[in-house]
């Protein structure tokens, strides 16, 4: 008798150009009040149902999520997440989104996903998967680039970033601005800080958030929801996802901004520079980097850290930020 043996999705055997078959989900007010409560935002507004209801910008992960174990089986192989032989994780390292249009009550969401690229930086491997968020009349309303890593150098633990990075530690500053409204762009300066978002994550959360799924097969067991899985990975122990550190980021900037400045060509790129456990305590800190105004288009750009309770960064991100 030949005993089964798995065809792996390995680095080698990802292509890019692989696609992953198309999900469809209807956007509702129930599931963005849904996705809020897990990305644990109080903001009412979410929870209002009214006309000018709009998803969290954050939310096409779950509405139009990467699904990379299926785009794997689709190719004809087996993600190592789901394999029975070398079962391991390829965790998040980065993932910039970018909108086009406000999604909302109504909607009705494709997501298409495909390989956009694989590359190898400093002895670790890397994939990048696009995913794109079609509505109902054809238009793209969102994109995103995931990156996962598929083997680390030996000895490494860093993830991509931008030659413009800080070091691993940071010093939190303190905020010269409050909750109290959104800034204007007229008024607003480089160099503003604005208010901060502290999130303490638990097992609990990191269940919820696994649980609320709009799209694809569920795993209820991964580096999120598994200690003993977690252990036996990069990380060594449970970590909160990269997507819902991102629900943070964006959150944290939605204290500062309206939400129609991600919804006409807003972009946030966050990068995981230090695991997010359970029982840490991150808090997230913007400040105006960039400013500009040219032919008419008004642009902010924002550099938002997390810090958690022992100081080391967790996340580094950038966003751009339209005015009309």
């Amino acid at each position: 008798m030949v005993e089964h043996q798995e065809k792996l999705w390995t680095f080698d055997a990802v292509e890019a150009g692989q696609i992953g078959n198309e999900t469809t989900v209807e956007i509702t007010a129930e599931n963005i009040a849904g996705y809020a409560r897990i990305a644990l935002n109080s903001d009412p507004f979410y929870q209002s149902g009214g006309s000018d209801l709009v998803a969290m910008p954050t939310m096409v992960m779950s509405y139009a999520p990467l699904l990379r174990e299926e785009i794997a089986d689709a190719n004809g192989f087996v993600a190592f997440e789901v394999s029975e032989t070398a079962r391991s994780q390829t965790p998040f390292a980065k993932c910039e989104a970018r909108w086009f249009l406000p999604v909302m009550p109504g909607d009705v969401i494709t997501g298409r996903r495909k390989v956009l690229e694989k590359y190898e930086r400093r002895g670790s491997k890397f994939v990048t998967f696009r995913v794109e968020a079609i509505n109902q009349r054809g238009e793209k309303a969102a994109e995103y680039d995931y990156t996962c890593i598929f083997e680390y150098a030996k000895g490494q633990r860093t993830v991509p970033a931008k030659n413009d990075g800080p070091s691993s530690k940071a010093t939190p500053e303190t905020p010269q601005s409050s909750n109290s409204g959104f800034l204007e762009f007229n008024s607003a300066s480089i160099g503003n800080v604005l208010a901060e978002l502290a999130i303490t994550e638990s097992e609990e959360i990191m269940i919820r958030k696994n649980d609320f799924r709009l799209a694809g097969r569920k795993n209820d067991s991964n580096i999120h929801t598994d200690e003993d899985f977690a252990k036996q990975n990069i990380f060594a122990g449970v970590t909160n996802s990269g997507p819902a550190t991102m629900s943070y980021v964006d959150q944290n900037l939605a204290m500062s901004f309206p939400v129609s400045s991600f919804y006409s060509g807003g972009s946030l790129l966050m990068r995981a520079i230090t695991p997010f456990r359970g029982g840490d305590t991150v808090t997230f800190q913007g400040e105006i980097t960039g400013k500009s105004e040219e032919g008419g288009k008004k642009l902010l750009e924002v550099r938002v850290k997390g810090i958690n309770q022992r100081g080391e960064l967790v996340s580094l991100s950038d966003a751009s930020l339209p005015f009309a």
